[in-house]
């Protein structure tokens, strides 16, 4: 009796949103993070890691209970902690400041950090439930020029990485002296049109009314469009803070528009908050904006936290989304790994010498490339074509017993036998030709 034939199992799958970073990614990676913490450590910010787990409380009182991450998406992990995976990146940084006393420090202290971060939110472009972010925090200076230097370290950025049609967009959202006048104006104005408005900003109405301002329902954009605007109600010190900010703007002729209807979703902003976008038909008539980075001042963020008051500044850019506008610009990103030189073995008792040979040259610093996996002449020749290198060495069971090995010009195809010893300088030599 033959037995019944076991069931296939379907594939396994990356979960939704959060896909997989494959090898002929890596460049754009590499290239993104190692620009943004160059540029970082120039402008004096030190490397900071957190946990990308922090307790719940964290993010309930620094978010605010209204916002969408607090609402539904944030990941809980099973404990007894009551601990989420980090749905951003700031309230983390301050509280290891407080917690490592920091504030005993020169003020003020400038963090960079880079890492994953999660959102239970519905996947789409530019957004993604494992994300990744780089982000810039300075705590402990309230003088706008501190906004400025984090706006222009991420503008720098993305023209270290040759990325075209940026523009800056900035917006005062006050601080608790002035925008309850506003919430207020806000409200009185949003009454007789919220009937009309979608559902998320029927919920926001009550609960959350500057997050009426950052909806992007098209049913609700005129509504944004005449609402009433926050640099009309800001007390004098915030006016005041938002001249300069704006000062040192036209000071560094970065491009830039006043958004007056620019909010962030969190509640500790206050004063200053901007994004950095990038147009795509800067030209045409149907320009479309995405936003590769955002952020502002949160001046009472560490005290809502338990420690001291403190005035604090910073943002992030999403590596994801700076990587697809890199690929969309066709920005020249170099290869990791551009071998010159790829050796070729012919027959066994070669495959030992070959692999010597690969380690001496290896380490007296030039690039090589091998497939010692393949014996087939034209499978190697294969991969050497594969790699655009210079020259490729060969090495048979003749050239073993002689002690030589060939070299081959790939563009030309013009060969020559140089001893073993005499390969280092001929090489260097074929290489600089």
């Amino acid at each position: 009796m033959s037995r019944p034939k076991k069931e296939q199992l379907p594939p396994l799958l990356s979960p939704k949103g959060a896909p997989d970073i494959l090898p002929n990614q890596e460049k754009y990676w590499e290239r993104v993070e190692s620009v943004s913490k160059t540029m970082a450590r120039e402008h004096g910010f030190l490397k900071i890691e957190t946990p990308i787990f922090e307790s719940s409380d964290l993010y309930l009182r620094s978010l605010g209970e209204t916002t969408d991450v607090i609402e539904k998406e944030m990941y809980y992990l099973k404990s007894k902690d009551g601990l989420v995976l980090r749905p951003e990146g700031t309230a983390g940084v301050v509280r290891a400041y407080t917690q490592n006393g920091f504030f005993e420090s020169p003020q003020p202290v400038k963090f960079f950090y880079s890492g994953s971060f999660f959102r239970h939110e519905q996947p789409q472009a530019g957004r993604l439930r494992q994300f990744h972010q780089f982000g810039l925090e300075t705590l402990g200076a309230s003088d706008p020029i501190i906004d400025i230097e984090v706006i222009n370290v991420f503008f720098e950025i993305f023209l270290k990485l040759g990325i075209k049609n940026l523009v800056i967009e900035v917006n005062s959202m006050g601080c608790r002296l002035c925008r309850p006048k506003y919430k207020t104006a806000l409200l009185r104005y949003y009454r007789p049109l919220i009937k009309n408005l979608c559902q998320n900003c029927k919920n926001r109405y009550e609960a959350n009314p500057l997050r009426l301002l950052d909806c992007k329902e098209e049913i609700c954009q005129p509504a944004i469009l005449n609402a009433p605007v926050m640099v009309d109600k800001l007390c004098e010190e915030c006016k005041k803070h938002f001249q300069e900010v704006l000062e040192y703007l036209d000071e560094l002729v970065l491009p830039y528009v006043l958004n007056p209807h620019l909010v962030r979703g969190f509640d500790y902003y206050t004063k200053t908050v901007f994004e950095i976008f990038v147009e795509s038909n800067p030209e045409s008539n149907q320009t479309r904006k995405m936003a590769l980075c955002a952020g502002g001042r949160y001046d009472n963020l560490m005290k809502e936290l338990g420690g001291r008051s403190m005035a604090a500044v910073g943002g992030a850019l999403g590596i994801e989304r700076v990587i697809d506008v890199l690929k969309n610009q066709k920005a020249k990103i170099n290869e990791l790994f551009e071998p010159e030189v790829f050796i070729i073995q012919l027959g066994l008792t070669t495959k030992r010498k070959a692999l010597r040979l690969f380690e001496d040259l290896r380490k007296a610093g030039f690039k090589v490339a091998q497939a010692f996996s393949k014996d087939n002449l034209d499978s190697q020749l294969r991969f050497a074509d594969r790699y655009k290198v210079k020259i490729t060495l060969i090495l048979g069971q003749k050239e073993v017993f002689d002690e030589t090995v060939i070299i081959k010009e790939m563009h030309t195809g013009v060969q020559e036998t140089v001893s073993r010893e005499k390969l280092v300088e001929r090489l260097r030599e074929r290489l600089r030709s």
